[in-house]
């Protein structure tokens, strides 16, 4: 528990995730159209895996998921075999063996994913005293959610308007609270080669990681919907029931 509160608090510290400092900036954040909003929504999981290729080529090496297990991309759609393989190309940290020392392993499905950097310093060191948040709760520590995270991953300029001065190793970005942030603009046209073809786009890009991170955050999102929907039916049917039942039962009383 305290892990996570941890990992809630660093990332609303390093992207102005705090609410009160969307109100006070007066950042408008445009609402978009997901597949899986609504009560019959469920996550595209064509767009969740090209977001997973997107967070693991351009996003791991800085920001972490160190609250998601690897078997957990079998929700949208990676076999055993793959979540196996894909394990298998990450070391983790195991033991102590025999001797009390500490080992590295291939992982397993079982593992978590591993943060690109040992400890928080280690982040802040490589960039620039900034640390770069866990992302495995990003999408649901922001109001606005998905929303926030399209966003501000599509929100850089180049260029900051005319009158606006930033600091050394700031970048500019429209959304963000206060529109100077330590992240340079990682999204790039064609910046990966999605498997399934999809053309590259920084908007596309931009789209499919944060419905991985939207899925990553809740993975049981698409289930808890389906069970909602069978309780309200049953609860409809069953006032049904109750009403014909009542009927029947004062129909004989004058």
């Amino acid at each position: 528990m305290r892990a996570l509160k941890s990992a809630i608090l660093s990332a609303a510290l390093a992207l102005g995730l705090a609410g009160t400092a969307q109100a006070s900036e007066g950042v408008h954040i445009p609402e978009q159209s997901w597949p899986h909003s609504g009560v019959f929504g469920t996550i595209d999981k064509a767009s969740a895996q090209r977001g997973f290729q997107v967070y693991k080529e351009v996003c791991s090496a800085c920001h972490s998921m160190r609250l998601v297990p690897i078997r957990t991309l079998g929700g949208i759609g990676f076999k055993d075999d793959e979540l196996k393989a894909l394990a298998a190309g990450y070391e983790v940290q195991a033991g102590p063996n025999d001797a009390g020392e500490m080992f590295m392993r291939p992982g397993t499905p079982a593992d978590r994913f591993p943060s690109p950097f040992p400890n928080d310093n280690a982040a802040r060191a490589a960039n620039n005293g900034a640390l770069p948040p866990d992302l495995s709760l990003i999408a649901k520590a922001r109001k606005g959610g998905e929303d926030y995270l399209y966003a501000f991953l599509t929100g850089f300029e180049d260029t900051p308007p005319e009158g606006v001065t930033l600091m050394p190793g700031m970048n500019y970005n429209k959304v963000f609270p206060g529109h100077q942030v330590g992240m340079p603009n990682i999204l790039q046209p064609d910046g990966v080669s999605y498997a399934d073809g999809t053309k590259a786009t920084v908007d596309q890009q931009a789209r499919d990681v944060s419905t991985f991170l939207t899925f990553a955050a809740e993975p049981h999102l698409d289930a808890r919907k389906q069970m909602g929907v069978k309780v309200i039916l049953f609860l409809i049917v069953l006032a049904g029931l109750m009403y014909a039942t009542k009927r029947k039962l004062w129909s004989t009383v004058h």
